[in-house]
């Protein structure tokens, strides 16, 4: 019959198809470039995170160091290094501007860096836990009032480092802000005392 193709020829076609590699290596990329592009992009951002951490925390004991030791005082009466809440915020931003940068409007109004210096009676009376309200940072309590020569303070610093890939974050921070941003909350304590400077 003409036309009419034999049956083994239909099947030596169809495994002639189910053999062919032309393509296959450009299809199967094509199916696993995003996922290995986003976990490599998440893993690389990881890393930055903890870097910032790193910086953020050698800032923290940069500037405990300068409470410490009355290089950086409040209010007190007999030395010249008296910083208000801005300038110690600026002398801060100083320390970790590598890495992270602070607009003006940063240092006078924080939303993403929060600095907390207070003075207490014991060392056991510091908080040993991160303020939280609603599955985010408090802010409410924080402050800068670091005491005198002799005083016993504590140097808090959170950072809300913003991050794209949101793949690696829940096993490394249990904070899931819930006002829709995502960030990885850096978190850096100093307790220290001071030393009796005049």
């Amino acid at each position: 019959m003409a036309g009419s193709t034999s049956p083994n020829v239909k099947k030596s076609g169809l495994k002639r198809l189910f053999r062919s590699k032309d393509g296959a290596a450009a299809i199967e990329f094509a199916l696993l470039a995003i996922p290995y592009f986003l976990i490599v992009f998440a893993i690389v951002e990881t890393f930055v995170a903890y870097t910032a951490e790193q910086l953020v925390a050698n800032a923290v004991d940069t500037m405990g160091r300068k409470l410490r030791t009355g290089n950086i005082t409040y209010n007190h009466t007999t030395t010249t290094n008296n910083k208000s809440q801005v300038e110690f915020r600026r002398l801060f931003c100083g320390e970790i501007s590598i890495l992270i940068q602070c607009s003006e409007a940063e240092i006078n109004s924080p939303s993403k860096l929060y600095l907390d210096a207070k003075p207490y009676t014991n060392f056991s009376d510091m908080p040993t836990t991160v303020p939280m309200a609603g599955g985010d940072l408090s802010t409410t309590g924080l402050g800068f009032a670091p005491g005198g020569p002799g005083t016993r303070n504590m140097l808090r610093a959170y950072y809300k480092w913003d991050i794209t890939t949101d793949l690696l974050r829940p096993y490394i921070s249990n904070i899931r802000p819930t006002s829709g941003s995502n960030y990885f909350l850096i978190v850096e304590t100093s307790a220290f005392k001071n030393e009796e400077y005049p």
